[in-house]
């Protein structure tokens, strides 16, 4: 049924009382299981490496879209919010999110409840429901969601951005999705929004693209059982992992000054500049001591300065 990797260590604290153990299934599923006989709260987490990079050309938004729709219904739950509902009236949260490369779906529960709520959300990833209904009703919902992120200056900035970077990189995409790009230009090239979702869930959303992490008070023994049994349908298309070559910013999209008017009221400078991506160097962590430099607060540092020179305010923090 499971591949076990025992022969991986799994390094931990001295102190760190829980057990772990790293699996991976019949369809290449990556399961990571933590048995903790203390907890007051179950959870798991599913990592899907698709991102809004992914999206199609024209259908800006689509993996944030297909994200909102999992959540919906599935043929064996079909009854639609029953996974909300049953989180909720069981003491616990789920949400989700997109960013560029990656999708996450997480949720937490009273450990009684724990069986089942995997099982719903197991079935995000196995037989989803997204009826037409549901599809209309949750452009809505992006869109709603979008007009909200307008009055953000956060959300501006960061769109500001990456308007300004190379039209031939996925960065430049716009990621959050809205009903200008999910309903009206579709409709406008003759594609059905329903049939491209269903699409793109088929051609991208691979067991093998999947990482999972379960939390439990249970053995780890029983963990991978529930994981082994739950977990095993989700298809495995053997998809190829999605790589983005080139630069977000080249020459010329660099050496940019940029004055934009807030929403709130205040004055802020931001300056970035591209690095080597910090993932490539993840055991050194060399951006985390870059930020603790630029960030310090002690006499002499560039915080210690903006405060000389009057600023009420002052903050250095590095985003990589």
């Amino acid at each position: 049924m499971a591949v076990s990797k025992d022969d991986i260590e799994i390094i931990k604290p001295r102190t760190d009382k829980r057990q772990y153990r790293r699996l991976v299934l019949k369809n290449s599923l990556q399961v990571l299981l933590i048995s903790d006989p203390d907890a007051d709260k179950c959870a798991a987490s599913m990592n899907v490496s698709v991102g809004a990079f992914c999206d199609p050309v024209g259908l800006e938004g689509l993996a944030h879209f297909l994200e909102h729709m999992l959540f919906y219904a599935s043929e064996k739950y079909p009854v639609e919010d029953s996974y909300l509902k049953y989180i909720s009236e069981h003491g616990g949260m789920a949400n989700a999110f997109t960013s560029s490369e990656h999708t996450n779906y997480y949720f937490d529960v009273n450990p009684d409840s724990f069986e089942e709520a995997l099982d719903r959300f197991a079935q995000f990833f196995i037989k989803p429901l997204m009826s037409a209904d549901a599809t209309m009703r949750e452009i809505k919902a992006v869109h709603s969601e979008n007009q909200k992120n307008l009055l953000s200056d956060v959300w501006r900035i960061n769109q500001l951005w990456k308007h300004l970077s190379s039209e031939d990189h996925p960065y430049h995409k716009f990621s959050t999705g809205n009903w200008e790009t999910l309903e009206v230009r579709p409709k406008v090239k003759g594609l059905d929004t329903r049939h491209e979702l269903i699409k793109f869930y088929n051609q991208h959303y691979s067991s093998n693209l999947m990482h999972l992490v379960v939390y439990s008070k249970e053995s780890v023994d029983k963990i991978q059982g529930l994981v082994e049994n739950k977990f095993q349908d989700i298809r495995n298309t053997d998809r190829n992992r999605f790589r983005f070559p080139g630069q977000p910013c080249t020459s010329e999209h660099l050496q940019i000054l940029v004055r934009a008017v807030p929403i709130r009221q205040g004055h802020k400078l931001r300056i970035g500049w591209p690095i080597t991506p910090s993932i490539h160097h993840y055991k050194e962590a060399p951006g985390r001591y870059i930020s603790h430099l630029i960030g310090h607060e002690s006499e002499g540092s560039l915080f210690y300065i903006l405060k000389t020179l009057g600023a009420k305010e002052s903050s250095a923090i590095l985003t990589f």
